[in-house]
């Protein structure tokens, strides 16, 4: 077993390799969940989704894409290097604020598709980077 030195150096290589593997994960996530042949949102409300990132962006705000967030996390507290686990930290999510009031397609129903569909994307970058993690560690 690695000492405490070894597991934290392994932290620390896998935390520097955690944005390339995100950035490469949300654009094949993007590709499969929104562009595939069963697109989780419509092209109107891929649209609409991609009007509120501009519009949130324009007020100042950061946007919807590329707001999701991940991390390392320890499974079992002891810093085992097979307990690495891949965790989303901070889903992104459109609400209906103040910038967003007189978008007319952005219903409650829309509201809750859109939500569900970034929840789903999320979670599917989460897999991926989990993914890379693995073959970094060379597991199973």
């Amino acid at each position: 077993m690695a000492d405490a030195s070894d597991r934290r150096q392994l932290v620390l290589e896998v935390r520097s390799q955690l944005d390339g593997w995100t950035a490469r994960a949300r654009a094949e996530a993007y590709a499969e969940l929104f562009e595939g042949d069963d697109p989780i949102l419509s092209a109107e409300e891929l649209r609409l989704l991609d009007a509120i990132d501009s519009r949130l962006e324009r007020h100042g705000g950061d946007g919807v894409w590329g707001t999701d967030q991940y991390g390392i996390h320890s499974a079992d507290g002891r810093g085992s290097t097979d307990a690495l686990r891949v965790v989303c930290v901070y889903h992104p999510q459109v609400t209906n604020d103040s910038v967003l009031r007189g978008l007319d397609d952005l219903d409650d129903e829309t509201e809750e598709r859109i939500n569900a569909a970034l929840w789903t994307y999320a979670q599917r970058v989460t897999e991926l980077v989990e993914e890379r993690l693995d073959a970094y560690l060379d597991r199973d």
